[in-house]
């Protein structure tokens, strides 16, 4: 069974509180405890709600005299949001990894920019490396239907999608359009809930002043066998559920057609070109062929969106 521990906190005024942040932890030992600290640090209140994945490397003791939804088995970045949501009860929510550190006025700055900016759905801060370098400002989207982490916004501000490293939601956007997909586990679970939210006609902002120090992949190990596994997949089914139906089709052939063609390809392949591993995500993805959550301007949203990927990173969410 899952469990709820509840921390003894001081009163707060719970006009003034405005966001939860949610921080989703699995084996985070390492780390979680900077991510926590850095937190306390915050110039704006809040409520935390730390969502422990079943860890067992001593992380229940770092997290111990928190607010914490202890699940049984680890559901996932994407699953341990999901379950956190029915435990929110403010207007905004903020995404946070465990291996992430939020500047003092992370969370004010990601705040102010919704309060300014009411058809905002959600805000993306500043993630940069370890050497101040930018890993992301929010998600551009390839014209082949990948999340691609962006360095610059566009002119006004707006990027295509939020990175859910550290992101700032409204709650009742957020449930309008489904809620988080659980079901991805990990990876593309902030692309595809900025889809639907740019199918609503909602907006998405790039805040750079939200800074945020990352420990990128501390958790998830980018270039591993799962990493890749994740990433295919749940591009695919991200598509299927939310892109024009040709652009989904399309992607789900090309997919099958260089996975069909591997086996005449010489030499060993990366993780993400060998036919095992693609069999599994075209596997995984079929079944949302007849899953669209809900309806809007596909084909607006791609038009005006595909592309917009040139300032990026050149890495894949």
């Amino acid at each position: 069974m899952d469990q709820f521990t509840s921390a003894v906190l001081p009163y707060r005024d719970p006009v003034a509180v405005r966001t939860t942040v949610v921080v989703v932890t699995w084996r985070g030992a390492e780390h979680v405890g900077q991510c926590l600290a850095a937190l306390d640090a915050q110039t704006r209140e809040h409520t935390l709600l730390v969502v422990d994945n079943a860890s067992d490397d001593g992380t229940a003791a770092l997290i111990e005299g928190r607010t914490v939804l202890r699940l049984h088995r680890n559901a996932g970045y994407a699953g341990g949001l999901a379950r956190a949501m029915s435990m929110v009860d403010t207007p905004y929510v903020a995404w946070l990894n465990d291996d992430a550190e939020p500047a003092p006025g992370w969370l004010a700055a990601l705040e102010d920019a919704l309060d300014n900016h009411p058809r905002a759905a959600a805000a993306s801060a500043r993630l940069e490396h370890a050497d101040g370098t930018v890993q992301s400002v929010g998600v551009g989207l390839t014209r082949l239907g990948y999340g691609a982490d962006l360095v610059d916004g566009l002119a006004d501000g707006t990027v295509f999608g939020f990175c859910g490293g550290a992101a700032l939601l409204r709650v009742d956007a957020l449930t309008q359009v489904g809620g988080v997909p659980a079901e991805f586990f990990c990876y593309y679970e902030d692309t595809d809930t900025s889809w639907r939210l740019r199918l609503a006609a909602w907006d998405v902002l790039a805040v750079p002043e939200a800074v945020v120090r990352h420990k990128h992949g501390a958790t998830t190990r980018p270039g591993s066998r799962q990493f890749h596994l994740w990433n295919e997949r749940n591009r695919l089914r991200m598509l299927l559920r939310c892109a024009p139906r040709l652009i989904a089709l399309r992607e789900l052939a090309r997919f099958a057609v260089i996975t069909a063609l591997l086996p005449f390809r010489p030499g060993d392949q990366p993780p993400n070109y060998r036919v095992a591993l693609r069999l599994q995500a075209l596997a995984g993805a079929l079944p949302y062929l007849f899953r669209r959550p809900q309806p809007g301007p596909r084909g607006a949203v791609w038009r005006h969106w595909a592309g917009t990927d040139r300032n990026s990173s050149n890495s894949t969410l």
